[in-house]
């Protein structure tokens, strides 16, 4: 994978939590993930689709994630609110998806709608041909992790210019 394709995640990461939770990301040095080890207890996935193609995942371990949930909706977050858990890391690996996307200039690119996965040891299997990028993240809740997971795909891999599903 290219490490320019790293960057615009990393800069939507920051702006998002700067913008929407008021808060300072560290970033971690990015790593290839190369095994499938679990990821954490809530994990958000959004799919790429178009001249890049792939998934990025913005996981928590759920203490963290209920941290970052209250303040992200200014209420307390509890153990039985998985729903709320679930809808807003939702929104937020969107506006991180929306971000990076804006920073791919001069391709189609489209994203799906999220996923969420609320339980432990889940793992989360990377799109086919695509290096998955681990990025370690921590804020003033905790660490978490984005792995990207992108690929460009040629301009003539479909023939007729228009937006391509990549598997």
């Amino acid at each position: 994978m290219d490490q320019s394709a790293i960057h615009p995640f990393v800069v939507s990461v920051r702006n998002t939590f700067e913008t929407m939770l008021q808060m300072g990301v560290e970033i971690g040095e990015p790593v290839v993930k190369a095994d499938r080890a679990p990821s954490h207890d809530v994990s958000g996935i959004i799919g790429f689709n178009g001249d890049v193609g792939g998934s990025v995942v913005l996981s928590f371990p759920f203490a963290t994630a209920q941290r970052i949930v209250s303040v992200f909706t200014g209420m307390h977050v509890g153990d039985e609110a998985t729903d709320d858990i679930a809808d807003a890391v939702g929104e937020l690996v969107n506006m991180i998806a929306g971000g990076a996307k804006a920073q791919f200039p001069g391709r189609t690119v489209s994203i799906s709608c999220p996923s969420v996965i609320v339980g432990e040891n889940h793992t989360v299997q990377c799109a086919r041909g695509a290096v998955c990028v681990l990025i370690p993240c921590g804020c003033d809740c905790g660490g978490f992790t984005v792995e990207v997971a992108i690929r460009s795909v040629p301009a003539d891999a479909a023939g007729d210019g228009r937006a391509r599903r990549v598997a």
